[in-house]
């Protein structure tokens, strides 16, 4: 449930130092148990939703046929 900065790091597969900066920012809520900071793993569960159903419209708009231009055709 609760991840340190290095595991949120392997997790979101960015640099630790980006983490902490985010932590300073106040950009990801972390919690300091006395020694270290923790971070709460649900809070990105709504981040990779859009992810992922971003990459779903994309794909899904690149699979769409280009629709077929009604001015090509007409040769005067």
């Amino acid at each position: 449930m609760y991840l340190t900065i290095k595991e949120t790091a392997e997790y979101l597969s960015l640099p630790e130092h980006y983490i902490r900066e985010m932590v300073a920012q106040k950009r990801i809520r972390a919690v300091f148990d006395g020694e270290q900071y923790v971070i709460n793993r649900e809070q990105f569960k709504n981040h990779f939703d859009h992810v992922e159903l971003a990459k779903k419209l994309i794909e899904e708009w690149r699979n769409e046929p280009i629709p077929e231009d009604p001015d090509v055709k007409d040769e005067d």
